[in-house]
């Protein structure tokens, strides 16, 4: 079946963590009907060149704490652009729903009245153990997955109290967006009881030609090693 945008219609997107190749066939046949595209800065130029040449692509990134638009900017638009009959793609890198700010979004358009979907991609966790060939989670190892954000916290990222009983042994814990003070976060973890020998895995930019891996634990991760944003965070045995 052939899938094509609709005028006046805003469909949060997925674009999956960087390899055009990931990209669902849904999101493939949208990016190249829509009429304007706005992309994080996340989203690869290899999934932007998928766009149909004649869509509008605005870049409504947000990156270290610096945007170049703020969301209500974001929102506006979404809500501009739909409202004069365009078909309108928010192109999210990994998954629309996971740790970007759908909420938010989907709020804005609903009080506007204005036609929204929801595209699911593959989220950067998912992407990562693939590309790892280790699985998040192991009858041996863990039966419980955790996907975590150190990304709202501004001065110290505080996870003592709240990751005490959240974080079983038995878990593999994944954190986006875990900003560059590596060896604070794995401080932290370690006093809210986390053992130091926990195995974990930093990777940059995950699925792309600029992929880094640095394997590690606990104990002896260390901010200069791991490589440049975005970056995703796993740790648990179940990934040693």
């Amino acid at each position: 079946m052939i899938t094509s945008t609709r005028p006046g219609t805003v469909y949060l997107v997925g674009a999956g963590p960087g390899d055009p190749e990931l990209l669902t066939l849904r999101a493939l046949r949208l990016l190249q009907s829509a009429d304007v595209v706005l992309p994080d800065d996340l989203v690869s130029n290899d999934v932007l060149s998928l766009a149909s040449p004649s869509a509008l692509i605005i870049p409504v990134g947000k990156r270290c704490g610096q945007p170049r638009i703020t969301q209500a900017g974001i929102h506006a638009l979404m809500l501009e652009h739909a409202s004069a009959g365009r078909s309108v793609i928010r192109l999210k890198s990994g998954d629309p729903l996971v740790f970007g700010r759908a909420g938010e979004e989907i709020a804005a358009l609903t009080e506007a009245a204005i036609p929204f979907e929801i595209v699911p991609g593959i989220t950067a966790a998912f992407a990562v153990a693939a590309e790892l060939k280790t699985p998040l989670t192991d009858r041996g190892a863990a039966s419980k997955l955790i996907f975590a954000t150190a990304h709202h916290a501004a001065d110290r990222l505080e996870l003592t109290p709240k990751w005490q009983r959240a974080f079983p042994p038995d878990a593999t814990l994944v954190i986006y967006m875990p900003g560059r003070r590596f060896r604070m976060l794995a401080d932290d973890l370690i006093a809210s009881g986390i053992a130091p020998n926990t195995p974990c895995v930093a990777v940059s930019k995950a699925s792309t030609s600029e992929e880094q891996v640095h394997r590690t634990t606990l104990a002896t991760i260390e901010d200069g090693a791991v490589g440049p944003a975005p970056v995703l965070l796993l740790i648990g045995q179940a990934i040693r």
